[in-house]
């Protein structure tokens, strides 16, 4: 049976397009490499789908700049030209703008006043002063900001100061302060005991001589 003619229109369904745009593309793609082989012709495609995405086919020993520039040779029109233009006067608007900064940041500097007019020296004079109030402000601020930062440093170092003095007088005091804690002196923890044994002894005569006894015992051994 003959196969029925198909109708050359839009395919609205996006899978059917995609699957139909692959086949007919490798199509192409194989009818263009069978020309460069058997008509020695040389040959390139490009192709963008509806995604915009790029495929394209050369002929072997060429490439697609070559295609194009036997192309304007030959039909006489120049693809490149107008892009070059293009270039050449987005070229042209950078340089002016590089020479205006330029200018400006001069005139920032005092230099290139003589080309500027009353009016243009007065907008420039009000500018620089705006800056010059922008600068100031920043600066109070960040000064403000040290200040209050060495502030709260020195009130701490004066707490640390005052914690040392008020640690000082109580071991004026108290010499015996914190010296267990500390693992100090034992000779004068051996003297603090006796005449605690001593005054104990004093007062309580009986039980005293016991107490004493048995805790001169534990001292003697732990100085051991």
């Amino acid at each position: 049976m003959a196969r029925g003619k198909i109708q050359i229109k839009r395919i609205e369904n996006q899978t059917n397009r995609q699957v139909t745009y692959s086949k007919r593309r490798n199509g192409l793609f194989k009818k263009a490499h069978e020309l460069t082989v058997l008509c020695d012709a040389r040959v390139s495609i490009i192709m963008f789908s509806s995604s915009n995405k790029l495929h394209e086919f050369i002929s072997p020993n060429t490439s697609t700049k070559e295609i194009i520039d036997l192309y304007q040779t030959v039909s006489d029109v120049d693809v490149w030209s107008a892009h070059y233009e293009r270039m050449q006067e987005t070229k042209r608007k950078l340089l002016e703008t590089n020479r205006n900064l330029r200018t400006q940041i001069k005139q920032r500097l005092g230099e290139c006043l003589d080309e500027l007019d009353i009016q243009e020296l007065r907008s420039l004079e009000e500018e620089m002063e705006n800056t010059f109030k922008l600068v100031r402000e920043r600066k109070f601020k960040s000064l403000g900001n040290q200040i209050e930062t060495t502030k709260k440093k020195n009130k701490s170092q004066q707490d640390i100061q005052k914690n040392l003095i008020h640690e000082l007088e109580l071991r004026a005091e108290d010499p015996h302060y914190g010296l267990v804690d500390n693992g100090g002196d034992y000779d004068s923890v051996l003297g603090y005991q006796l005449r605690f044994h001593q005054n104990h002894h004093h007062n309580y005569p009986n039980h005293a001589l016991h107490s004493a006894s048995a805790s001169d015992i534990i001292t003697f051994h732990l100085l051991e």
